[in-house]
């Protein structure tokens, strides 16, 4: 069998990554049942009774909130014939979780709570419970692993709590919302190309040249040369990377394409909460272009999940991060600004799927090697993170470097031997 090690070179990828599906049913196990998933965020589920159906990987799971207030995540599937519990995106249960099926009713903590015509069945109750796999949260953003000695979850967090408490601490009261709806899009690609995208800042001025030139605003600094292009590309270690472009900006809420004098009441708000230096601080720099392994991005004002379906196909999931304690005004330019970059129409979000879905078809049959080597011999260490000029394919590598020893990690012989070309 051929080990990742002979797939993953330092500065080259083997193209089967993106098309095999022995090597797909291993990441859906290694990667997302045995490590650390993003599930939601507590907001979305704000009664008893809400819930929330998602993914982990392939598992199809149920986020709800249990008659305590307390959030649950649970294998959306029945334990006796394993049926799919609920079917709706989001709803709201009454008194417990009820099989279509059989009749079969759970409590919102998941114990098994009655059987239809029990003269029929004679096993413990307390052994049918639903599946439920280990949870963490950080400010409010629930994760969720199915390994049952998973990694601390902070450890594998690491940098990534830095990322989500800069896109929190755009709140004057430390919090956020995904009240606003989730808006779903399907790529005919492997889900591994969507966050490769979201931290590449090396395609606008190819992929997005028409968006460029038609509209000013706060990515014109795009249009200039390699030596002039300001700003960076991060890798945090752990998979986790990012595009720091907050030097091009010189004054708060440039990077939602305004001014401070258009929300007064915020720029006070956050002046109380943080003090002035700070608040400027945070209200210039914006909330962070981050993507978190393995399935969410903190895309600035918009919160992601990259949901994978098959090796190729997956689906992105977007959200507005609406901001707590500010004008409504404030939360209603997010929306229409995530409208105009990810929404069905939007500006951005059309033109990447393209790009990936062209690389998917172009990978088939003997792809052979591809490049991921630029900027090699220029990104610099700084405090255990790994630097490259915005260009350079710095997020890239760490996201491999990282997927390799994950996939490693497993007892498991690699399912493939590809021929390497």
């Amino acid at each position: 069998m051929t080990s990742f090690a002979s797939l993953i070179e330092p500065d080259r990828i083997h193209g089967s990554l993106y098309t095999d599906a022995a090597i797909f049913s291993r990441e859906m196990k290694v990667i997302f049942r045995d490590g650390w998933a993003f599930v939601g965020h507590e907001s979305e589920i704000p009664e008893p009774g809400d819930y929330i159906t998602r993914t982990i990987g392939s598992e199809p799971v149920l986020f709800l909130r249990n008659k305590d207030g307390e959030v649950r995540v649970f294998s959306n599937r029945c334990t006796h014939r394993g049926n799919r519990l609920c079917h709706e995106g989001r709803g709201k249960l009454r008194g417990g979780i009820m099989c279509t099926y059989h009749g079969w009713a759970f409590s919102f903590d998941g114990d098994l709570l009655a059987v239809p015509y029990e003269g029929g069945f004679t096993k413990a109750k307390e052994n049918y419970s639903l599946r439920q796999p280990k949870m963490a949260s950080h400010r409010g953003f629930v994760f969720a692993t199915y390994n049952p000695d998973p990694e601390d979850f902070y450890d594998y967090l690491g940098y990534g709590k830095d990322l989500i408490d800069k896109s929190v601490s755009m709140s004057p009261v430390g919090k956020i919302r995904l009240d606003s709806g989730w808006v779903k899009h399907l790529f005919k690609a492997n889900w591994k190309m969507l966050p490769e995208n979201q931290t590449d800042g090396y395609h606008a001025n190819h992929v997005h040249k028409s968006f460029l030139k038609v509209f000013s605003s706060q990515y014109d600094e795009l249009k200039t040369n390699e030596e002039k292009r300001v700003g960076s590309v991060v890798d945090w270690g752990n998979g986790h990377a990012s595009i720091e472009v907050s030097e091009r900006y010189d004054g708060p809420l440039q990077w939602l394409g305004s001014n401070e004098e258009r929300y007064p009441e915020y720029v006070k708000a956050m002046n109380e909460a943080y003090g002035e230096n700070e608040a400027r601080k945070l209200m210039t720099e914006g909330p962070p272009h981050a993507y978190i392994f393995p399935n969410l991005f903190l895309g600035e004002a918009n919160i992601v999940i990259i949901e994978p379906v098959a090796p190729d196909l997956s689906v992105q999931h977007h959200s507005p991060m609406l901001l707590e304690g500010v004008p409504e005004g404030l939360n209603a330019r997010i929306i229409r600004q995530s409208e105009g970059a990810l929404g069905p129409s939007g500006l951005l979000l059309a033109d990447d799927s393209v790009i990936s879905e062209q690389q998917q078809i172009a990978l088939q049959g003997k792809s052979g090697w591809l490049e991921i080597s630029r900027g090699v011999d220029r990104e610099r260490l700084e405090d255990g993170k790994r630097i490259g000029h915005v260009s350079d394919e710095t997020t890239n590598r760490g996201f491999w470097q990282h997927y390799l020893a994950k996939m490693n990690r497993s007892s498991v012989e690699t399912p493939v031997e590809p021929e390497l070309v």
